[in-house]
């Protein structure tokens, strides 16, 4: 598993994946009943020398699409065929702050959720603390402005609320509570987690949307980590995806 620090507490971690590249290509090239094979650098490879056990896996290290793939893909993915690119599928386990899930799960098509549920656990919650920003200058409603620091006493008031709001909960719990309710008063800023698939193309779109300079520097944050993980996965597809939007 590859797993990326995002925020204070948060994470990305890589579960599983299914495909690669090659699956794309030959998606696209069934429509004509043919079929590609792996490209390998043999050069490179000859520079390498080692065991059997080395070559093997120095072999799988240095296969990559053909330059006629490579120009497959570039073009599916420049006159927005999209199905090829929705076979391959990733799956992670993601920690982020609620308020910045629900950007999440905004992005339906192509993806499946499963989050955990305060209903079953009982474990401390995590909570996020915040780079603090300014709002935006002028006449916008939505963002932020540039980091700042805020007063010792909002910092302090903060903790307090969430440690408030902590004990509240726990308090209800020993009451006898249905978990299920004592969980409303947990605030916005407690961490959840969920494991999320979907296909190569969904994750393109995703990454796209929110590494913008316009999203939730939290969301780009996110993004950010989850595009790390898949262009090694997918170096060939992931690089025309983000590149033609």
């Amino acid at each position: 598993m590859r797993m990326t620090n995002v925020l204070n507490k948060g994470y990305v971690n890589l579960v599983d994946h299914m495909g690669s590249d090659l699956t794309v290509v030959n998606a696209a090239r069934v429509s004509f009943d043919k079929e590609s094979k792996w490209h390998y650098d043999e050069e490179a490879m000859e520079k390498i020398q080692g065991s059997n056990w080395q070559a093997s896996r120095l072999r799988n290290e240095f296969k990559c699409l053909s330059d006629r793939d490579k120009k497959l893909v570039k073009y599916l993915a420049e006159h927005k065929h999209w199905t090829p690119f929705a076979h391959p599928q990733i799956t992670l386990r993601i920690k982020a702050p609620i308020s910045i899930r629900t950007q999440f799960f905004k992005h339906k098509q192509g993806f499946v959720e499963n989050e955990i549920s305060r209903r079953y656990v009982s474990f401390k919650p995590d909570f996020y603390l915040p780079q603090w920003r300014g709002k935006p200058k002028g006449s916008a409603k939505q963002g932020s402005d540039e980091f700042m620091a805020i007063k010792a006493d909002n910092v302090r008031s903060y903790g307090n609320a969430i440690e408030l709001c902590l004990y509240t909960y726990n308090q209800l719990i020993e009451e006898g509570v249905a978990p299920e309710q004592a969980r409303f008063v947990l605030p916005q800023a407690m961490y959840t987690e969920w494991y999320w698939t979907g296909s190569l193309a969904a994750y393109a779109r995703f990454y796209s949307q929110r590494i913008d300079e316009h999203a939730q520097w939290e969301i780009r944050e996110y993004a950010t980590a989850i595009g790390d993980i898949i262009k090694p996965l997918f170096p060939a597809c992931w690089e025309v995806l983000t590149k033609y939007k």
